[in-house]
C-alpha cells in the first residue's frame, strides 16, 4: 500500500504538483548540490544551487539543464535520508510496472528537504534506463541567498556529458575514440552524427539556461 494510492482515481491518476513550505531558518537560503557522473573519466560534474522549496521534479530538470541532457527519458532518484529505515526511489512512476518491481514515487509530490536532511546526504540518480546514466547527488550546504542572483544556477562544473541515445557508457567510450581519430572510416558519419559543434571537453557555466520546472511539468504530463 503506496501513500501516493489515494491519487488513483476512477478516471486515472491525479497529479499534483506541490512545492514545499517555507523552512525556517532555510527560506533565505539555497541548497548546494555536486552532481557528478560515475563511471566515467575524467570526471564530468556540476556544482548547482537550487531553492530550498524544491521538490524532486524540480531538481531533476535543474540536473538535467546544467548537464545538457535533454530530457527524453525516464528517470529516478534513489535515496535514503537521515533517520529513515530504507531507501526509496523518486521520480517518474510508471504505473504499468509489474508489482514485484521497487515502487518509483512520483518527485513532483516529494519536497527535496524531506529526503535530502541533512549535510553530506547522497541519492543515485539514474536517466535513461537504456543508456543507465548514474549520477551521484550530493547536498553540500546552504548558502544564502544573493540579492539580484536568480536560482536555480550552476557556479562550476567539467566537461560536457554525453550524447543522447549513444549507448551508454561503452557506446560514449566508442565515440570519443572514433572522434579522436580524424582519418578514420567513421570518422566523418559519427562527427556527423554527434554533430559538428559537440566537444566533450566544452562547459561553460555561463551558456547553462534553467528553465522553468512547472512549465515542463505541465507540458510533459497535462499538454
Amino acid at each position: 500500500m503506496s501513500r501516493f494510492d489515494k491519487n488513483y482515481i476512477k478516471n486515472g491518476y491525479i497529479m499534483n504538483y506541490e512545492k514545499s513550505p517555507s523552512l525556517v531558518p532555510y527560506n533565505n537560503c539555497v541548497m548546494q548540490f555536486l552532481v557528478t557522473m560515475k563511471n566515467i573519466e575524467p570526471t564530468i560534474w556540476r556544482r548547482i544551487l537550487v531553492p530550498s522549496n524544491y521538490n524532486f521534479w524540480d531538481l531533476h530538470v535543474a540536473i538535467q539543464d546544467s548537464m545538457g541532457w535533454l530530457d527524453y527519458h525516464l528517470h529516478h532518484f534513489t535515496i535514503k535520508a537521515k533517520a529513515k529505515h530504507k531507501a526509496v526511489n523518486i521520480g517518474i512512476p510508471d504505473f504499468d510496472t509489474p508489482g514485484d518491481l521497487p515502487e518509483v514515487f512520483p518527485g513532483w509530490e516529494i519536497h527535496v528537504a524531506s529526503y535530502f536532511n541533512d549535510l553530506g546526504i547522497t541519492a543515485d540518480y539514474l536517466y535513461d534506463y537504456g543508456d543507465d546514466w548514474h549520477h551521484t547527488v550530493k547536498l553540500e550546504g546552504y548558502i544564502f541567498k544573493e540579492k539580484g542572483q536568480k536560482y536555480p544556477c550552476c557556479t562550476g562544473g567539467e566537461r560536457s556529458c554525453p550524447r543522447e541515445d549513444c549507448g551508454g557508457i561503452r557506446g560514449y567510450t566508442e565515440l570519443i575514440k572514433i572522434l579522436s581519430d580524424p582519418d578514420g572510416e567513421e570518422y566523418e558519419e559519427y562527427r556527423v552524427w554527434a554533430g559538428e559543434d559537440w566537444d566533450p571537453e566544452h562547459f561553460r557555466k555561463e551558456e547553462i539556461k534553467f528553465d522553468n520546472p512547472h512549465k515542463r511539468w505541465k507540458f510533459a504530463f497535462l499538454k
